[in-house]
């Protein structure tokens, strides 16, 4: 198989992992509707765990496939990315894998590997939807998947957040001499922070590179001229680059809606989430009591 036709088959088993319940974690019930109230604002803390715990799924559930018997999906801890095949195909295919609480207010997961990394397209994203079976309580249940390029996702990125002078997005360099362990592939997004004097004439040179100079570049030639910006001028890296729910990604953005607007529980998720994230604990308590049958305990059941 090539390195396309090994995702393309993979990525169909993952498609597949929609409703699956993982048995290795069950939050109890709460047993009051205060109970249930507390559980909904804490329960999405669970998301890292839960997070590791698909990434160990993916490898095994892709391990029992027939398709894969000339070699073995691994998990790569620390790596990027997250699952790759180890069998003779080249390049070597993998899956980075990001799991999503739809009840957050965003995809919390970031992708800063180059575009440079993704030359040959061997790398796919796979974001996981889940929530608890029932919303705040049992077991972690996958919602939906979702599968795209690794490339176009780098892309996307790159196109949303470099507009220079204003926001530059810088290559990691090379570090390819250095042991494994000490190479970079991840780029770094920096906000403008000098004068709109200093502004002008930044823009000044910025056109200077020419009607394409402000399309992102990966190559040495390209980055040596963002670096000249970010050391003549003021910028400051910017905490919030290359959330995966802010990069405007086609896929992506669909399949959030495509969640977000599903219904879970009698209710669209988006409604659970603002419910949840609401300030009104008076009609987040009325709607988990209906859907979850919390109707309260006795003091000596609450001790127990």
């Amino acid at each position: 198989m090539t390195c396309p036709e090994v995702l393309a088959e993979a990525s169909k088993h993952l498609a597949q992992m929609a409703g699956h319940r993982f048995d290795v974690l069950d939050i109890a019930k709460p047993i009051t509707p205060a109970a249930a109230v507390n559980l909904a604002r804490i329960v999405s803390k669970l998301s890292p765990m839960i997070g590791n715990l698909i990434e160990f799924n993916v490898a095994e559930i892709l391990n029992r496939c027939p398709e894969f018997s000339g070699g073995r999906w691994v998990r790569q801890d620390p790596g990027f990315p997250d699952t790759i095949f180890e069998g003779g195909v080249t390049p070597t295919p993998g899956f980075e894998v990001k799991a999503w609480f739809p009840l957050a207010t965003e995809i919390t997961a970031r992708f800063k590997d180059s575009q440079a990394h993704f030359v040959q397209d061997q790398t796919s994203v796979c974001v996981i939807a889940w929530l608890p079976e029932f919303l705040v309580f049992g077991k972690p249940k996958i919602l939906d998947v979702c599968i795209v390029s690794g490339r176009s996702v780098a892309e996307a990125r790159d196109a949303h957040y470099h507009q220079p002078p204003r926001y530059v997005v810088l290559e990691p360099g090379d570090t390819s001499t250095g042991t494994k362990n000490l190479q970079q592939t991840t780029t770094a997004g920096w906000r403008w922070q000098g004068k709109s004097d200093e502004l002008r004439d930044a823009e000044d040179i910025v056109r200077t590179w020419g009607k394409d100079g402000a399309v992102y570049q990966t190559t040495p030639e390209y980055s040596a001229r963002i670096r000249e910006l970010t050391s003549r001028y003021s910028y400051r890296p910017d905490s919030n680059y290359a959330k995966i729910d802010r990069i405007k990604h086609g896929g992506i953005e669909s399949f959030k809606t495509r969640v977000r607007s599903s219904e879970f529980l009698g209710r669209p998720i988006s409604a659970w989430g603002s419910l949840m994230y609401g300030r009104d604990d008076e009609a987040l308590e009325s709607a988990l009591k209906e859907a979850l049958d919390v109707r309260g305990a006795s003091p000596g059941e609450i001790l127990q």
